[in-house]
């Protein structure tokens, strides 16, 4: 089964002045995060806006970027919904496309007992062959996964890791310690990723890394090579960007830092918005930091 550890980002999906989704600035974030040595494209999670995506735009998105990474890095498709049977709709077409992996986000909205998100994990799992990364985050979906239960999906056939965003450090240890060798625990907050690795996870599915790729790359690298006190060093440099990238709802930071920076971005499709003008001018102190310390290597 495919083994997915280092960093890997979760692309946004940027958009044209009209809010329509730009495909070439979308390979030229793709080619971006290839040069700079990212382990993997996460393309329709969160990140990525998947819940203002269209049908018809989210079939071409993922064709695009599967395309576009060709092979060097595995691209793991976002398709998690709060209905089973869409998103095993959703998980058989990226597969259908050529995706390596999917990542299915806990059902949020309507709430499953423990038993019910096992099941829900089941069907998915049954539907495919390809190798599938349970996403926990509660803050999000409003039920915890707990490791108990993350334990029996675990042994499902294709279940290859889980994206970790509880936020608790207890819980993190809990699911490393618990489950088998072969599954992979990834880190879902970038500012847990070195604690998480410290504690025996493999990396992290990042958000700040659409903007420092690189230097997000070097560190999760370090860190898994033991050179935690590199390691320490970049995580204390990027400490201000993590803050700063979660100020507002994501992706609304993050878009708003690249188009700073003059990458492919665009704005953000509504129920989501423009940052506020306090919040916009603290974003923009942090990244003309970051540039001045050369680390925006895109700038």
């Amino acid at each position: 089964m495919l083994k997915l550890s280092g960093c890997m980002t979760a692309i946004i999906t940027p958009f044209n002045k009209k809010l329509e989704v730009d495909y070439e600035g979308l390979k030229s974030n793709i080619k971006f995060q290839i040069e700079n040595g990212v382990s993997g494209l996460v393309p329709l999670g969160t990140t990525g806006e998947s819940p203002t995506i269209s049908d018809e735009e989210r079939e071409k998105i993922l064709a695009t970027t599967i395309n576009a990474a060709d092979g060097k890095v595995p691209v793991i498709a976002g398709v998690g919904t709060n209905s089973t049977s869409h998103t095993i709709e959703y998980a058989r077409q990226a597969e259908d496309l050529g995706a390596d992996a999917l990542l299915v986000v806990s059902p949020y909205y309507n709430k499953p007992t423990q038993e019910g998100l096992y099941r829900h994990y089941e069907a998915v799992s049954k539907a495919v062959n390809i190798p599938i990364v349970v996403y926990n985050i509660q803050s999000r979906t409003g039920v915890n996964i707990e490791t108990k239960t993350l334990a029996r999906m675990a042994a499902l056939p294709n279940m290859a890791a889980v994206k970790e965003a509880s936020g608790s450090m207890q819980q993190i240890s809990d699911v490393i310690d618990s489950m088998p060798k072969e599954f992979t625990v990834l880190s879902g907050d970038d500012n847990m990723t070195l604690p998480l690795i410290s504690a025996g996870g493999s990396g992290v599915i990042s958000v700040v890394s659409n903007l420092l790729p690189k230097r997000l790359s070097s560190m999760v690298g370090a860190a898994l090579s033991s050179k935690m006190d590199v390691a320490r060093v970049m995580q204390h440099e990027l400490l201000p960007i993590f803050k700063a990238a979660f100020i507002e709802t994501n992706p609304v930071p993050i878009k708003t830092a690249m188009s700073l920076c003059g990458m492919p971005s665009g704005g953000v499709r509504l129920p989501l918005c423009e940052m506020s003008s306090e919040n916009s001018k603290y974003l923009a102190k942090v990244i003309s930091r970051y540039m001045e310390l050369k680390l925006i290597i895109n700038g």
